[in-house]
C-alpha cells in the first residue's frame, strides 16, 4: 500500500505537515488525474495515515488514559470535554473508528463544538468515507463558516480525495483571506503556492461527480 503524506491533524495539533512536502508534485499528479478523468485507486491513496511514510514510529494507544476518560464518562456520560478528549486519544493513535465515536458521542451532547465536528470530518476522511468527510466539513461551516481550520482540512480532501483543485483552491483561498496570520492560514497559502508551481490556476472544470 503506497503512502503519502500526512495531511490532516486534530485539533490540539493544529499546524498541519506542510513544511517539507513537495505539493508541486503531488498536486501535479491530482492534475494528470483531473485531465485523464481516472478514479484514485483505493489501494493506491495520495494521503496515507497520520505518520506513515515519514518514517516515525506506529502510534501507540495511552491505554492509561483511555482508562481515565471512560472512567469519568461511565459517570458523566453528558461530559463532551472528556468525550472529545478521548476521541483525541483514539485519533492519535491511528484508531479511527473509535475516534468516530466518540467524536460523535461529543457532538451529541454539544452539536456546536465545531472542532469536534471537524475533527470527526478527518476521522471520516481516514476511513476512507470522503464524501461523508465532506458533508461533516459542510455541518461544521454551518456551526461557524469562518472557522479556517475546516477550510484548511477541506481544501486537502477536495485535492487528495476528490482530485477537486478548482474546489480545493477556493476553501484554500478563503482559509488565507478570513485567517492569513493563523496557522491555518500559512498552511493554506503554502497549499497555494503549490498549486501555483504546479502551474494550476484554480480556474479547471471540477470532475464530474
Amino acid at each position: 500500500m503506497t503512502s503519502g503524506p500526512t495531511l490532516l491533524m486534530k485539533s490540539e495539533s493544529i499546524v498541519f505537515a506542510v513544511a517539507g512536502m513537495c505539493f508541486g508534485v503531488i498536486l501535479g499528479w491530482v492534475m494528470a488525474v483531473q485531465s485523464n478523468s481516472q478514479p484514485t485507486a483505493k489501494t493506491e491513496p495520495v494521503v496515507g495515515s497520520p505518520g506513515a511514510g515519514n518514517n516515525q514510529q506506529t502510534p501507540v494507544l495511552d491505554e492509561a488514559r483511555v482508562q481515565a476518560l471512560t472512567t469519568i464518562l461511565k459517570h458523566d456520560p453528558q461530559n463532551s470535554n472528556a468525550a472529545v478528549q478521548l476521541a483525541n486519544t483514539y485519533f492519535d493513535a491511528g484508531q479511527y473508528d473509535d475516534a468516530i465515536s466518540w467524536y460523535s458521542h461529543a457532538l451529541s451532547v454539544d452539536p456546536k463544538d465545531v472542532n469536534a465536528s471537524t475533527d470527526l470530518g478527518q476521522s471520516y476522511y481516514y476511513v476512507g468515507q470522503i464524501d461523508r468527510a465532506l458533508r461533516q466539513f459542510d455541518a461544521s461551516l454551518k456551526i461557524d463558516p469562518r472557522h479556517a481550520k475546516t477550510l484548511l482540512n477541506q481544501g486537502f480532501v477536495l485535492a487528495f480525495g476528490k482530485q477537486d483543485l478548482t474546489a480545493a483552491v477556493a476553501a484554500w483561498k478563503k482559509a488565507v483571506e478570513l485567517a492569513p496570520d493563523s496557522p491555518e492560514g500559512a498552511a493554506a497559502r503554502r497549499a497555494l503556492e503549490g498549486v501555483s508551481s504546479a502551474g494550476h490556476s484554480g480556474g479547471a472544470t471540477a470532475p464530474a461527480s
